[in-house]
């Protein structure tokens, strides 16, 4: 069954999540760039003076497996990063 990725980051962090997507071999994505949002852990991104800072959205299409080894690759990056905001969510995709 494949499952969808979806990983919200600080844009400050855009190189190290790469680096973390090319770890786990996955070179196919689709990359939203300069999205705001507010998250419990992370604060508010607004890309204001009020709220400065903006967020990325990344997207993977994969086996159950790779979105694992993804989504617990996104966890030590959270651990190693400490303050700076990323979160992995995943879900069922329809094979049609």
């Amino acid at each position: 069954m494949l499952k969808m990725v979806m990983i919200a980051y600080n844009e400050a962090i855009d190189m190290e999540v790469m680096e973390m997507m090319e770890k786990c071999n996955l070179k196919n994505y689709t990359k939203v760039m300069g999205v705001f949002g507010r998250g419990e852990t992370s604060g508010t991104h607004l890309g204001n003076d009020i709220w400065p800072g903006r967020n990325n959205l990344l997207y993977a299409a994969t086996p159950e497996n790779a979105a694992k080894q993804l989504a617990s690759a996104v966890k030590e990056l959270k651990v190693k990063l400490g303050k700076e905001g990323i979160k992995a969510f995943v879900w069922n995709l329809d094979d049609e």
